[in-house]
């Protein structure tokens, strides 16, 4: 494993030996970078946003966001107190082979994340709100698979807060009311307000199924962050995207929702083929903390 000023900014971790307790180590080591770092993607935009802000209660806000994150790389801790429920999104190898509990592995070095670093219990039983004091429970650390060629594994985390989980939207359109996504998307932000801690950054799923549109809009938030200056390249935005983003910002929520430029840090939306007469979109609010990390097998080792 690298050691911390190696990894700052990077993000990722490299699995030499696939056993469980490297995997388990390494899934620990990920849940601390994810909860004390933040990609540089996501840091490089809150800069942007905080040194083009004209307004000064905003201005402060964003450079108090910037301290925030340096203290919290520097001591080893969470950058914010509600350190989430993992989503884990794994890609695996058609030919690669595991002979041990991959699963398993996860939610040990989910648990020995928990107890080490440490991190806030967040998991409870819905209805009885009885607390597991581990960060597991049923149905969660929620782990997402999918399968790619070649003998590697990558296992992605991303702790979601509840401020802005709890501000995401859903809505079955009809097909004839594509016109109305945008209005849907930015009533969202607007009925939000400053409860999921803007800057937000706006995973947006557009088709498949129900619940494909909900995982679509998680995973667009892994996405690179863009800088909206870029004119043209692969790192210009969408014309929907742009579109988007500045309806979002010209609503002057501004940061911790005190008013300002910017309500939203980026916009990314991820699409999928659906049904003739349907059209799910789904609308994923992240805070300004889009917390992620990886770690990697590239097929050698064991």
């Amino acid at each position: 494993m690298k050691n911390q000023k190696q990894r700052e900014f990077q993000m990722s971790v490299e699995i030499k030996n696939l056993t469980f307790e490297a995997v388990s180590q390494a899934v620990a080591e990920i849940l601390k970078i994810s909860e004390t770092t933040l990609p540089k993607d996501t840091a490089d935009a809150i800069g942007r946003a905080a040194s083009k802000e004209s307004d000064p209660a905003a201005k402060s806000q964003l450079e108090m966001i910037l301290k925030n994150i340096e203290i919290a790389g520097k001591r080893g801790v969470p950058i914010c107190q509600d350190t989430g429920i993992f989503i884990f999104f794994i890609e695996i190898g058609r030919s690669l082979r595991l002979d041990f509990d991959l699963e398993g592995a996860i939610r040990n070095g989910c648990a020995d994340a928990t107890e080490k670093i440490p991190l806030r219990p967040n998991v409870v039983d819905p209805l009885t709100r009885l607390n597991t004091k581990n960060n597991l429970g049923n149905g969660l650390p929620e782990i997402n698979y999918s399968f790619v060629s070649g003998k590697n594994l990558k296992i992605t985390v991303a702790p979601k807060g509840a401020g802005s989980e709890n501000m995401s939207a859903l809505k079955m359109f009809t097909p004839t009311e594509i016109p109305k996504i945008k209005e849907f998307i930015v009533k969202t932000v607007l009925d939000a307000g400053g409860k999921p801690c803007p800057p937000v950054i706006l995973g947006i799923g557009i088709g498949g199924s129900f619940n494909q549109s909900a995982k679509l809009s998680k995973e667009a938030l892994l996405e690179e962050l863009r800088d909206p200056d870029v004119k043209t390249g692969p790192n210009a935005y969408e014309d929907f995207e742009k579109e988007i983003l500045n309806a979002v910002n010209d609503l002057g929520i501004g940061c911790m929702g005190l008013g300002g430029d910017t309500t939203a840090l980026s916009v990314r939306i991820k699409k999928a083929s659906c049904h003739t007469a349907s059209l799910p979109v789904a609308v994923n609010i992240q805070c300004w903390a889009n917390r992620h990390a990886a770690a990697e097998y590239n097929g050698g080792g064991n």
